[in-house]
């Protein structure tokens, strides 16, 4: 199978070509920065051009070179705050709109691509249960009000054109490279793997995380698929806290400098921190391995990098 990876030099998508590779898939991919660091190893098995997703002739000229039997969108901005809303909305927006409608035009009908937790707003909106794919989507930040729209847009794409688009809500994606977006989680558990402290300003803090790794499997099912039953997955999480992760942290790292301001005051504050991925996990058979662990892999993917000992 031929797949197109839009956006794929940045946290998630290196990961997701490599795994396609991997299962023998013919990998191409479209990026504005094509000669990011994050492609290195990739460039002699995965054919990269240099394209701007708010641009149609780009994303065009990408299609039609490339002859996708699946198109991967995960070109989107994270954590690039509200003050400038316009490169944000033709990215999120107008980049998205450009994939579908390529899609369409070239007759392309699987397109995969990324939505996110955020779009069902703060924990506290929800009530403190697990929201599922139906439940109300009250996300109002730039971010969460963009992915909201991507949603209907596929959704309009795939009533009036028959396609079989198909979004993924992932959670706080984690791991040891992540530089942007949600980013406690990260920094709870690299910054003591580089023996340097972190605080945070309160203990009870939650947040949803889920490693790389098993999002970019995600991802990979989903793409394989011939069709899938649903048009949206939430890809579940480990919920925790701030201080319980903190806690794991020290399993590893029992010298770790990881204080906080208050123990109380962070948990209505909260983003969504619990969700139920039972349709993913029926449908595409997906189980992630132990949080435990893949803190201990991120901690010493870190030490391995910069030549320190390794825990566990």
């Amino acid at each position: 199978m031929r797949v197109l990876v839009l956006g794929g030099s940045g946290f998630i998508g290196p990961r997701v070509m490599r795994l396609l590779l991997e299962r023998g898939h013919e990998v191409h991919c479209m990026d504005i920065a094509p000669d990011s660091p994050l492609l290195e190893g990739l460039r002699d098995r995965v054919a990269i051009t240099r394209g701007d997703i708010t641009l149609m002739d780009d994303v065009m000229e990408a299609m039609v070179v490339s002859q996708p039997d699946r198109v991967l969108n995960l070109a989107y901005a994270l954590g690039a705050g509200e003050a400038d809303p316009h490169p944000q909305v033709r990215l999120n927006i107008l980049g998205m709109d450009n994939c579908f409608e390529a899609a369409r035009i070239l007759g392309i009908r699987r397109v995969i691509y990324a939505s996110s937790l955020a779009v069902y707003g703060d924990q506290r909106l929800q009530g403190e249960r697990a929201v599922v794919e139906d439940d109300a989507r009250l996300g109002t930040s730039l971010y969460a009000v963009s992915k909201i729209f991507n949603e209907h847009q596929a959704d309009w794409y795939n009533r009036a054109f028959d396609m079989a688009i198909t979004g993924i809500r992932p959670a706080n994606i984690t791991g040891p490279d992540k530089v942007r977006g949600s980013m406690n989680h990260v920094q709870c558990q690299v910054l003591p793997a580089l023996g340097q402290p972190v605080q945070f300003p309160f203990r009870d803090t939650m947040t949803l995380p889920l490693h790389v790794d098993d999002i970019a499997e995600v991802f990979v099912r989903v793409t394989l698929a011939v069709e899938t039953r649903h048009s949206i997955y939430n890809s579940g999480g480990e919920s925790t806290s701030l201080g319980q992760l903190a806690e794991t942290v020290q399993e590893f790292l029992p010298e770790a400098e990881i204080t906080f301001g208050e123990k109380e005051g962070g948990h209505e504050a909260s983003g969504l921190y619990l969700m139920d991925n039972s349709r993913l996990v029926e449908e595409f058979e997906v189980q992630y391995g132990s949080f435990r662990q893949r803190v201990m892999e991120t901690i010493n993917e870190v030490r391995r990098a910069e030549g320190l000992p390794l825990v566990g």
